[in-house]
């Protein structure tokens, strides 16, 4: 390697000295967790710490666990100066990982691969380094078999290395451990939003049986009241004559509508096929007969493009009159209120986790609905807190990426 090579493209200011380059083996010693397993699981009893938790609940720093057993003779407990590699895996990609624990006293499984650096290098310095970059592809090649995948400490000794100075790594490792907190952080208010967002879907509505909602907002009153689909909503029958809009809708049961052009280079359907493909206009709902009515977001979506296209003929295109409010109307359709109509009255076609109803039949379905300034003041509610879920979607996804491109630059 030349002396250009030995050094990350980005580094903390005041470090100008080139990495050394050495293979683990040369600044580490070896050992093998004890033979703890999922099964040993307690209520209480000593830390444990089991391989399954690197492809679960993965962390570079692991300083606590939440799950525990019996101590038995022979454990090996951590130091609080060791990484953990898995031993044993489902690809290569998986196993190619290392945690550094930081914690002394927890009792370390079987199946764990433990790596006891020399003080030259630092334990979380050194899990950062082989679970990123060049020394992660190294450690994915090194994994031997096919349904199951192995790694052994002879091939972590083989490993090449390359370090700076001891202060230089505790930089490194302090970085990227504040930097690893802050998506934790975004990502526990994350699960919280969702899990109050599926809670307010629960009880913002009627239960079976009842004709108002176990929660409501102050001042509504009334008892709802229930509705057909068809009594509030039309099905749209105008097609696309001589091909006038190209641009072709599908009905996706993990993103709703969305444009073939946003998910592929070009649109899939040819322009001489969609001259009798049905218009959608924006805030147009489609239901989708292909899709399990068991899926999380359901069949029946809201084309939220802010723009018109063309749907196949395969799926039902209907709109919705000013008696209902479209965004209650759409939340309303996130919930699992209207399932139980679709398999009662739903057909069961070779595939049993299939349904399908026909359109005279869907704007049959009843529909629980308050009066509209109360269908109003819950999608809002709704609305808020959707937003509050993508917004914290968004920021995990740009820390994410921008702690990538860092461990991209900031190792050799």
């Amino acid at each position: 390697m030349t002396e250009q090579a030995k050094v990350p493209s980005i580094r903390f200011a005041g470090f100008t000295d080139p990495w050394e380059q050495r293979k683990l083996g040369e600044i580490a010693s070896f050992s093998k967790g004890s033979g703890y397993s999922k099964a040993d699981i307690r209520e209480s009893g000593i830390p444990l710490f089991l391989y399954g938790r690197m492809y679960t609940q993965y962390e570079t720093r692991v300083d606590s666990v939440d799950t525990f057993a019996a101590p038995r003779p022979g454990t090996l407990y951590s130091k609080g100066t060791e990484i953990v590699v898995p031993a044993s895996g489902e690809s290569a990609e998986d196993i190619a990982r290392a945690s550094a624990i930081t914690r002394e006293g927890i009792a370390l499984g079987g199946d764990l691969n433990v790596v006891y650096p020399q003080r030259m290098v630092t334990p979380l310095f050194l899990a950062y380094g082989l679970s990123h970059g060049s020394s992660q592809k190294l450690l994915a090649q090194k994994a031997q078999g096919k349904t199951v995948v192995h790694i052994h400490a002879s091939d972590l000794k083989g490993l090449g290395i390359a370090f700076p100075d001891v202060t230089e790594q505790q930089a490194i490792g302090t970085f990227f451990s504040s930097l690893d907190d802050l998506i934790t952080l975004h990502q526990r208010k994350y699960d919280k939003l969702v899990i109050f967002k599926k809670t307010m879907l629960e009880k913002m509505f009627p239960k079976d049986g009842e004709s108002v909602p176990e929660i409501r907002f102050a001042g509504f009153t009334d008892p709802w009241e229930q509705r057909k689909l068809g009594e509030f909503s039309k099905k749209n029958t105008i097609k696309n004559a001589n091909g006038a809009l190209s641009e072709t809708f599908t009905n996706s049961a993990e993103q709703g509508v969305i444009s073939q052009l946003d998910y592929f280079d070009h649109d899939i359907t040819n322009d001489a096929n969609i001259s009798g493909y049905y218009v959608v206009q924006p805030d147009d709902f489609v239901y989708n007969p292909r899709i399990s009515a068991t899926a999380p977001c359901g069949p029946i979506n809201r084309n939220r493009l802010n723009r018109a296209g063309v749907m196949s003929p395969l799926y039902t295109v209907f709109s919705v009159d000013a008696s209902m409010d479209k965004t209650y109307l759409e939340h309303y359709f996130k919930t699992s209120r209207w399932h139980d109509f679709m398999f009662l009255e739903g057909n069961t076609g070779a595939r049993s986790d299939r349904f399908s109803i026909s359109d005279a039949t869907l704007f049959e379905m009843p529909i629980w609905c308050p009066e509209i300034s109360e269908q109003i003041a819950m999608a809002k509610q709704l609305e808020t807190t959707e937003t509050l879920i993508t917004l914290h979607q968004r920021k995990l996804e740009l820390l994410r990426n921008i702690k990538k491109s860092l461990l991209d630059k900031m190792f050799v």
